[in-house]
């Protein structure tokens, strides 16, 4: 029994392993096995280079075959200390199309927040523009700290500018848009590798409000706090701001203080208040009416039907009736007694009365469109 030899050459790259194997001497008389006694010169061939030829037993071969395949196997997993570090140098990670193919491709044991947005004034995105820096504080208080990654989540930002492919591939026609992809291998997999969705529905949201929902999806890791910086500014502003109050108020005391303790200020405050919040002014603020609509035939409608609608202007149309009958009201009672000429008391009763006829029945009018089956009116207005 003759053994015979074989020229193996190992090409490796990145993803694929190839083997080829010529047979250098013809004459076999025994099948040849990569497992028995049977000496083949190996060739290591790397970008097309040979580095080292050498004669080797079949058990060394199959360890060599085998090895790149484990290490390729595990490079496709493995992927977190790669991005952890780069991580650590800027946080969140700024992605293109490549880098959030690689950074989300199954298989995948570790967690990543992705922001897709589109940050450049030409696309208007005013959400966008607003959120960036609390996703920024995000990213930066949640690797600040967790440095050793225990947590195992990477953020990323996707701008539309370097990911147009992924925008397209996702469908996505607004943003900003963020999606959480759980771990597909290791404990805390889930299956599949769609990703979680982000609802932005409920306004301007905060880097807190993020860190909650993040920490949600991650029940057993680490939760690194959001840790904001000392605005200067503002203390600055406020402190100096309070000084200049207090300095003002120690000056201008003995003239404000009069003031203060006049009693009719305070009546006519008062009364200004109760106007305007008696005639729906906070109405208008919950629910943002608009202050005119058309009427569709050119003009102006003042008046919402109905009792759940009103327009801002009827708001102050409103305000100013109830003013005006107050002040009619309060001038016949206390100021036309203190008339001293009988005439002129007589004249100031009929016009404060008047007053208070035409005011009423106009407010009747108005409680008419308001409510279409109401049957009392008073002249002029019906």
């Amino acid at each position: 029994m003759r053994h015979s030899s074989m020229l193996v050459s190992i090409y490796l790259n990145v993803d694929k392993l190839h083997v080829i194997a010529s047979t250098v001497n013809n004459a076999i008389d025994t099948p040849v096995s990569l497992l028995g006694a049977y000496n083949v010169i190996v060739a290591i061939q790397l970008n097309d280079t040979v580095f080292f030829t050498m004669r080797l037993f079949g058990d060394l071969i199959f360890a060599l075959l085998l090895a790149p395949c484990l290490a390729a196997k595990k490079a496709a997993v493995d992927r977190f200390p790669d991005f952890q570090a780069k991580s650590l140098a800027s946080s969140p990670l700024k992605l293109s199309d490549a880098s959030y193919g690689r950074l989300t491709k199954a298989p995948r044991d570790y967690s990543v927040a992705v922001l897709l947005t589109a940050l450049e004034p030409r696309f208007g995105c005013v959400m966008c523009t607003a959120f960036q820096p609390e996703w920024e504080l995000l990213g930066k208080s949640w690797t600040k700290g967790d440095k050793k990654g225990e947590s195992r989540v990477i953020f990323g930002t996707l701008d539309f500018v370097d990911g147009k492919d992924t925008f397209q591939s996702l469908g996505l026609q607004t943003a900003p848009v963020l999606l959480f992809f759980r771990p597909t291998t290791g404990p805390l997999a889930v299956p599949g590798n769609a990703p979680l969705h982000y609802d932005f529905t409920g306004g301007q949201q905060t880097a807190e409000q993020i860190h909650a929902w993040v920490s949600r999806q991650i029940p057993d890791g680490p939760h690194p706090p959001i840790s904001r910086p000392i605005n200067w500014v503002r203390i600055i502003a406020v402190s100096t701001t309070a000084l200049a109050t207090i300095t003002f108020i120690g000056v201008a005391w003995p003239y404000l203080l009069p003031i203060v303790q006049n009693r009719n200020l305070w009546a006519a405050i008062s009364l200004i208040a109760i106007l305007l919040f008696t005639s729906g002014h906070m109405f208008n603020h919950i629910r943002k009416v608009p202050y005119v609509v058309g009427d569709g035939h050119g003009g102006v409608s003042y008046f919402a039907g109905g009792f759940s609608n009103q327009y801002g202007l009827e708001t102050q149309i409103v305000a100013a009736m109830y003013g005006l009958l107050s002040f009619a009201t309060i001038s016949l009672a206390l100021k036309v007694p203190r008339i001293s000429n009988p005439r002129a008391q007589q004249v100031a009763v009929v016009v404060w009365c008047g007053i208070i006829f035409v005011m009423y029945s106009f407010l009747l009018s108005v409680f008419r469109i308001k409510n279409g089956g109401y049957p009392f009116w008073l002249p002029p207005f019906s």
